[in-house]
């Protein structure tokens, strides 16, 4: 696959890092303004770096856009006469709609929406995807991609704006979690190295298991918690905290949040 990702930031960087992990890809063009930012991909092969996004649109067949909303129209009215009917647009822009994609480029196009987190750059990412009535005849491809990179998932574009908040500013929630734990670690007697290693691989054994097993996450606690036991004991003083309850919250509050700036 010929891959153009069209604005390396952050994001873009992940979604490249995951790309090259996976060897995903035939040729991959890296666009950004400032490419000395980038420099350290030109090290791979069929890796190229550009300033020039039409010079990536026109060696590529699949474009990723990883660019702030307020870019993203002046990108598109950019490259719009660049595209051919061999291009598959594959959008990451937040609350960047699908109709308004149409409105600039036409509606004759494949156009897929997507929402990975950051955890793409080690093969780890949770994808939700949605597209166009046309873009339908595309989306295995982005599944392929995103797979290979994660897990995906195709879902309504009416659910973007709450995958946003459970898969990408979630990585954040649970980065806070795992913090949380590092610290209760180090609060035991463990030095802040062997408190963090014991809070991630836990993490990560929990969610695999969950994942593994097909399981509600309460059937696996019941096989941690004893009557009268120590889990029991910290389960319940956390709940009497508002564990459950800040957390749910939170997502809320982030879902507001998101829904106010797509209406600006």
């Amino acid at each position: 696959m010929k891959i153009a990702i069209i604005g390396t930031g952050n994001l873009g960087v992940s979604i490249a890092k995951g790309l090259i992990f996976s060897n995903a890809f035939t040729t991959l063009y890296l666009t950004k303004r400032k490419t000395e930012d980038i420099q350290e991909f030109s090290e791979y092969n069929k890796v190229s770096i550009t300033s020039d996004n039409l010079e990536a649109v026109k060696n590529s067949d699949i474009l990723i856009f990883a660019v702030q909303p307020t870019q993203f129209e002046r990108i598109l009215e950019e490259i719009k006469f660049e595209l051919t009917d061999k291009h598959v647009l594959i959008s990451t822009v937040t609350g960047f709609k699908i109709s308004r994609m149409e409105e600039i480029v036409g509606k004759d196009h494949f156009i897929i929406r997507s929402m990975p987190n950051t955890a793409i750059a080690v093969g780890k990412s949770m994808t939700c995807l949605c597209s166009n009535e046309v873009g339908q005849k595309r989306i295995k491809i982005a599944e392929a991609i995103f797979n290979r990179l994660g897990t995906s998932i195709i879902i309504p574009e009416s659910k973007m704006q709450a995958a946003t908040v459970i898969c990408a500013s979630g990585v954040a929630f649970w980065m806070r979690l795992i913090r949380a734990t590092t610290q209760g670690a180090v609060q035991l007697g463990f030095d802040a190295k062997d408190a963090q290693q014991l809070s991630m691989q836990t993490c990560l054994g929990a969610a695999s298991l969950l994942i593994e097993s097909g399981k509600h996450p309460e059937e696996e606690i019941d096989k941690v918690t004893t009557p009268r036991g120590c889990t029991i004991e910290g389960l319940n003083e956390m709940e009497h905290n508002g564990l459950s309850s800040s957390l749910i919250k939170g997502i809320q509050a982030s879902f507001k949040k998101i829904n106010n700036i797509s209406d600006q």
